[in-house]
């Protein structure tokens, strides 16, 4: 791989690395279903707040519509609506200026005689309780049944049911309905699931034995984000980027600027001691001053 491919490669890992925190849209109350005429809260939680993120919504009669006067009260991320009516019915979500786009809500708005379940809006985390409440307008403590996909899962005397420890199978569609005031809409309640986790090994001495055994508490999780492989990914492209470049250095014949050592120190000493070799003429030995004394005989 030449040095252009692995410049090109750089390059392309900081595009894909560089992505926008994004955002989540939250409702308060946070329920998905309410009354005509309550008030809501909704807000885009962001970690980049120069991402721009603003509540958007699709309803029936209109489609993309961000927060505005007609139907909101916008305050930097925050949406109020201050009188919730039939038509506010649909999917809210948050979106940035970069168009990006955050998780979707489904809220449904009814008549203030109709009856509602109040039920998370949000997904729910394995183990976690969740709250139902069956309600009208007027009462909140009516007997009210519990429905889950169509089947009675119960009957509570005060309109209010508690699921404990939930897990993936409690995951459906959920109503409820109080006699003769009618049922609710039904509401969907997401189930997700615990990030997964690896205890760390403690050990623990004994006089005759070493085990070891994890902690009653507080485990640590194991997650290897994307910003770390991102920062892996660049860490080594960078360290073939300046192989890449040292080879080319050699191969060139360039000098390598490297640090001086006493070894040559030494030498450059060792050669200042030696006298400069100079050019000799040849000796003169005694054969030849006997050649050039003897007489040529003609």
């Amino acid at each position: 791989m030449d040095q252009t491919s692995l410049q090109t490669l750089l390059l392309v890992m900081l595009l894909l690395c560089y992505t926008t925190n994004a955002a989540r849209v939250t409702v308060k109350p946070s329920y998905s279903q309410f009354l005509r005429g309550e008030f809501v809260s909704l807000s885009c939680e962001e970690d980049d707040s120069s991402a721009g993120w603003t509540v958007m919504r699709n309803i029936s009669t209109r489609t993309r519509t961000r927060c505005k006067a007609d139907w909101g009260k916008r305050s930097g991320s925050l949406c109020t609506i201050s009188y919730m009516d039939t038509y506010d019915s649909g999917v809210y979500w948050c979106e940035s200026r970069r168009g990006s786009t955050s998780n979707i809500i489904n809220i449904t708005v009814v008549p203030g005689g109709a009856v509602i379940l109040q039920s998370p809006v949000l997904p729910v985390m394995e183990g976690h309780d969740v709250s139902l409440q069956c309600k009208t307008k007027n009462s909140s403590e009516l007997p009210a049944d519990f429905y889950k996909d169509g089947s009675l899962i119960g009957t509570e005397p005060t309109g209010h049911m508690t699921i404990h420890h939930v897990t993936k199978s409690d995951e459906g569609v959920y109503m409820c309905n109080i006699s003769s005031r009618g049922e609710s809409p039904p509401s969907w309640i997401y189930v997700t699931e615990k990030p997964s986790t690896m205890p760390p090994l403690t050990p623990t001495y004994s006089s005759s034995t070493f085990t070891a055994s994890a902690p009653s508490s507080s485990p640590l999780p194991v997650l290897l984000s994307v910003p770390v492989i991102c920062a892996l990914v660049l860490l080594v492209s960078l360290v073939l980027l300046v192989r890449r470049f040292v080879q080319k250095k050699v191969n060139t014949g360039e000098d390598i600027p490297r640090d001086i050592i006493y070894a040559d120190v030494q030498i450059l000493h060792q050669r200042q001691q030696q006298p400069s070799r100079r050019s000799r003429e040849p000796e003169v030995v005694y054969s030849s001053l006997q050649q050039s004394a003897t007489p040529s005989h003609q």
